[in-house]
């Protein structure tokens, strides 16, 4: 090509060069709408899989490598059918995919988390860490703002839970949402966002931009990796630890994982009550002991200071399970103390 083409004047070259193709070659079954689709996907998208990007059906894309694409849709995996030739090809869409993140990976750095720009989270992995990889898995997040009311009428919760959980986030409450991975956790809390009063000043971390808030007053701030030399890293807890200086009055952590736990600990016991995050558990009281091995590894703290921390600064705990009859608030647990100053926790609903 002597020039570069629009995404219109590409489609047009492409959709003539089928037609001489056709009439040159005239009894060929050819779908030629599906190829001139594949043939631009190649050039100007990220090939085989961009139907399924395209897809509001498919939730999950998983790429084994040249083995196989699989597809999650409405809960239920799939093989899609399509692969890749070769690891080149799919190395080169990774690189793609990364550059419009400002991302990069290689044998240096060969695991990345990154957010496309159509808002889904991608991770990566290279071999020989995978051995049949690369492997890719990208998570599509809806555009739509789902309601309590959804919530409800698909069986997420009750009326019930509903109510106290409105209540909750209106009087501040601190709420940690747990659940095992793809059990709604981020799109629940991003519901819960929505009862925040609008006068009020929202921070969010995240390690991949997911919260989707509408709110006049919002910093959103995501982590970033170091670079190709291994410098530049910023963690979560520095951007807690920075969020703190900015006046918030709801911190909202996208997820916890890591001794960062220590500083949202003590960010919800300093006065920012109604934060609230997210973690991966199997049960309400599973959460807790999560939260405190996290922020034990920070290394200085001792484990009774934590649990103190824990009760002073965390009110509501609510589970989420995810099973084949789809996702729903499994729990919904108070933090409290016993007489012995021990962690308990009261289901309310």
């Amino acid at each position: 090509m002597s020039r570069e083409y629009s995404d219109a004047e590409l489609k047009r070259l492409i959709d003539s060069c089928l037609e001489e193709l056709v009439m040159r070659i005239p009894n060929s079954e050819v779908d030629t709408k599906q190829l001139a689709a594949e043939v631009f996907n190649s050039r100007r998208r990220l090939g085989i899989i961009q139907p399924f990007l395209e897809d509001p059906a498919v939730n999950e894309i998983m790429i084994n490598g040249t083995d196989g694409i699989f597809i999650e849709v409405n809960g239920v995996l799939a093989d899609s059918g399509a692969r890749y030739d070769s690891k080149e090809e799919l190395f080169h869409n990774i690189q793609t995919m990364l550059f419009q993140s400002n991302r990069t990976v290689n044998e240096s750095t060969p695991i990345v988390d990154a957010t496309l720009a159509s808002g889904a989270r991608i991770n990566v992995v290279l071999n020989p860490l995978a051995i049949n990889g690369p492997i890719v898995t990208i998570r599509k997040f809806t555009k739509q703002q789902y309601t309590i009311e959804d919530f409800i009428k698909n069986g997420t919760l009750t009326e019930k839970m509903a109510e106290y959980l409105k209540e909750s986030v209106i009087l501040g409450k601190s709420i940690i949402i747990s659940g095992s991975t793809s059990s709604g956790k981020t799109t629940f809390l991003n519901m819960l966002t929505s009862f925040i009063p609008s006068e009020e000043r929202i921070i969010t971390i995240e390690d991949s931009a997911e919260l989707n808030i509408r709110h006049r007053n919002i910093v959103r701030m995501e982590t970033r990796n170091a670079n190709t030399e291994g410098y530049g890293e910023i963690k979560m807890r520095a951007l807690i630890k920075a969020a703190l200086r900015m006046r918030p009055d709801r911190l909202l952590i996208g997820e916890v994982r890591d001794e960062s736990a220590l500083e949202l600990l003590t960010a919800m016991c300093t006065g920012h009550s109604g934060s609230m995050s997210t973690i991966h558990a199997n049960s309400a009281e599973d959460t807790l002991v999560r939260l405190e091995t996290m922020a034990l590894w920070e290394g200085h703290v001792h484990s009774e200071a934590i649990k103190r921390m824990i009760i002073s600064g965390v009110d509501t705990v609510v589970f989420l399970e995810r099973n084949k009859r789809g996702r729903r608030v499994k729990e919904i647990a108070e933090v409290n103390k016993n007489e012995k100053e021990k962690i308990t926790l009261e289901r309310v609903v």
